[in-house]
């Protein structure tokens, strides 16, 4: 039997090993993003690693920037949910800030949906539009990722419920110019400059605020483009899809975002959806693919207003106007302001507009005991219209 080795138990110095540290996502959005296309570009478990990186940089200005971590922000409560996980309002106490933070459960998402968490954070990281929300930092908590955005203070959608349903009036029209004009510019941009299209516009993920701007949100579902033309079918809002991308798999490209805009409008501006109520898939192809497509009347509004409404919905794709094309057209033009005073005057409306509502909202939420509330039923048979038909198109959308 061998002798016992004297080694044993014996300290030894130890290994010196110069691995780099790992990078400071926080300090670069672009290297943060990097590390999240390698998670969803792989099939490793990447929590332990985000885990490490629980503190970040809220950036609100060159010259405002904070180091925080979770700890750092007071959560104000749910506002909405989205693709991936919450979006809830949190307070940065020590800039005094509000913010929108959209939380993503790491763990219940498949590389598709990473692909496409990637997409927006892509377009929102790398945005330099006024018309699209301003991204302040992210962090990563316990493997989830924390995304701070701008906090704007309704969606469209419902500012024209109050407007149609508690004020019971119409959207006046330099308001919706001003919408639309925002939103082509929105998706002009990120044509252009991100080579992105959103695929998911509706009134819910258009964002107004006091302050009179208006901005595109939700990029859960934006697709790059490939020659300017999009691949993949299976995404977006089905009612506001375009005839092309519910009856094939041919590719699509902008024009199918000009169809939803079309909807949006037609929608904001007449208070009701422009399709019958469907009870299944199958009846919203018939309707929209079989169809005609919804055309919307003069009366209220100008000409100008009908006929770039009337063209977004143009059925047929290499018929329908790219986003060139509708800045071309009297409507865009009139409420595309330029110059600072033009766009302070604009801001100016808007933001008034929006505070209206606002007030509106409250005073009626104020009342909803029912011993102040009037007696008399609402009279907008539209509105009754609308709620029904999304009972049943947004089950399957």
């Amino acid at each position: 039997m061998g002798e016992r080795p004297s080694l044993i138990g014996l300290n030894r110095p130890n290994l010196k090993l110069n691995f780099p540290p790992p990078p400071d996502l926080e300090t670069s959005p672009q290297l943060m993003l990097d590390a999240l296309k390698l998670f969803a570009l792989s099939d490793c478990n990447f929590r332990a690693y985000l885990r490490s990186h629980s503190a970040g940089k809220l950036k609100f200005s060159p010259n405002q920037i904070y180091d925080f971590t979770c700890a750092d922000l007071v959560d104000e409560g749910e506002i909405g949910r989205g693709n991936f996980g919450t979006v809830n309002r949190m307070l940065h106490p020590k800039s005094g800030s509000v913010l929108a933070v959209k939380r993503i459960r790491s763990n219940t998402v498949n590389q598709t949906e990473q692909k496409q968490l990637l997409m927006e954070l892509e377009a929102i990281m790398n945005s330099q539009c006024e018309n699209i929300v301003q991204f302040y930092g992210a962090i990563f908590r316990e493997g989830d990722c924390w995304i701070c955005m701008e906090m704007m203070d309704l969606s469209l959608e419902k500012l024209y419920k109050v407007v149609y349903e508690k004020q019971q009036r119409q959207l006046p029209e330099e308001i919706i110019g001003y919408i639309a004009v925002s939103t082509v510019n929105a998706l002009s941009y990120l044509k252009e400059h991100l080579k992105i299209i959103h695929r998911d516009i509706k009134p819910s993920n258009i964002l107004l605020d006091r302050k009179g701007y208006i901005k595109l949100c939700d990029f859960g579902i934006a697709g790059h483009l490939i020659d300017s033309i999009a691949k993949t079918q299976d995404a977006g809002c089905r009612p506001y899809m375009a005839p092309e991308r519910l009856q094939s798999n041919d590719p699509y490209d902008v024009r199918s975002d000009v169809w939803s805009l079309g909807i949006t409008l037609f929608e904001i501006s007449t208070g009701r959806f422009p399709f019958s109520a469907w009870d299944s898939p199958f009846q919203q192809l018939q309707e929209v693919v079989s169809g005609e497509p919804p055309v919307m009347q003069p009366g209220s509004y100008s000409a100008h207003l009908v006929t770039f409404v009337n063209h977004c919905l143009i059925k047929g794709k290499e018929e329908r106007p790219k986003y060139k094309d509708l800045m071309s057209m009297e409507f865009y033009k009139t409420y595309n302001v330029i110059g600072e005073d033009e766009v302070s005057c604009a801001r100016s409306v808007v933001g008034d507009f929006v505070a209206s509502a606002l007030a509106s909202d409250t005073h009626e939420e104020n009342q909803i005991d029912g011993s102040t509330l009037s007696e008399e039923p609402m009279k907008c048979e539209e509105n009754c219209s609308l709620q029904a038909s999304r009972s049943n198109w947004v089950q399957f959308s």
